[in-house]
């Protein structure tokens, strides 16, 4: 079983402390048995003081981080000084987890991995107001403040709150499919797969209740990914000018329409390799990429393996490191 240690910090944020063992815990096998074993440690096993009105109780101390295949660092208030957020317990912390552990961090616990210089020469992201200074304190991390999060392999990294569950669901799918995913997410009410990024949620004015959306176009969209889409056609469809629906889509979703619909497509084929045994043309062509040619050129820039091995990785359990940010 999958071992996933939660490290909480003086300070942790309650909700984001919650959000590994919710998630992680209800996913099951197809034999409804659990995926992963979720503990959570603190400095030295003592309660931990949150940043609401109460404190938690921990089990487990240090001890717990050299056993962990995964190790998440939720955010916490630690003080105004900006070179601590690496103190001296943290780097105790640090200097036990294991080789290959994978180790994430949500929202501004990413200050704690870049403090820790394992962000260098990385793309990661962190919450959108803290993007700008994130940068400049750790000039050496491709800063991306758009995505919900990214995953660099071995080191992942989400933006503010509910990013983290986006994140947690990633690795469940990651880890062992769409269908094991779908379960969680039925479970606890949250989406498999939130469309766009932190873009859709920077402050910008409030539009006018009278204004258009996209939203219904990118519904009939979903239902037709198999046809040659074209952004006047979407547009279109929407009745808007190219020029309007161009810029209301990316305000509403964070991406242009056609990123968008590339990755619908790889989601829709992901999901046919993984739960069928259709052939890959075949797939291709329900996908939307015509050939089975474009698909394998979309699958290996978008997460590093063709249509085959990514079938493969799926019916035989193992995880594929390599997937989208």
């Amino acid at each position: 079983m999958h071992r996933v240690v939660v490290l909480a910090l003086d300070g942790v944020y309650p909700f984001e402390l919650s959000i590994p063992g919710r998630i992680l815990s209800t996913a099951v096998s197809d034999t409804g048995e659990p995926l992963y074993e979720v503990v959570t440690c603190g400095i030295d096993g003592s309660p931990v003081r949150t940043n609401a009105d109460f404190a938690v109780a921990v089990e487990h101390g240090l001890e717990a981080i050299p056993a962990a295949d995964t190790l998440v660092v939720p955010p916490f208030d630690y003080g105004p000084d900006d070179r601590e957020w690496f103190p001296a317990p943290l780097a105790a912390a640090f200097a036990t987890i294991r080789p290959g552990t994978r180790i994430v961090s949500i929202c501004t616990a990413s200050y704690v991995l870049a403090a820790a210089g394992l962000l260098d020469g990385r793309r990661a992201t962190t919450h959108w107001t803290e993007a700008e200074r994130f940068q400049r304190m750790f000039p050496l991390v491709n800063v991306d403040p758009d995505v919900l999060f990214v995953d660099d392999g071995d080191v992942l990294t989400s933006a503010g709150v509910a990013a983290g569950i986006d994140l947690c669901m990633h690795l469940v799918r990651s880890d062992h499919g769409s269908e094991v995913a779908n379960r969680v997410a039925r479970r606890c009410v949250v989406p498999p797969w939130r469309e766009g990024g932190q873009a859709q949620f920077i402050e910008r004015p409030v539009p006018k209740p009278s204004a258009a959306t996209t939203s219904a176009t990118r519904a009939w969209a979903l239902e037709h990914l198999e046809r040659p889409l074209t952004l006047a056609e979407l547009a279109g469809h929407a009745r808007m000018s190219v020029r309007t629906f161009s810029r209301r889509f990316r305000d509403e979703v964070g991406m242009t329409p056609v990123q968008w619909l590339t990755q619908q497509r790889v989601e829709l084929a992901r999901r046919l390799l993984e739960s069928t045994d259709l052939p890959v043309d075949r797939i291709a062509d329900e996908a939307g990429f015509g050939t089975a040619a474009s698909l394998r050129q979309h699958l290996v820039a978008t997460i590093g393996v063709p249509p085959s091995a990514y079938r493969q990785t799926f019916r035989t359990g193992t995880r594929l490191l390599a997937d989208p940010a």
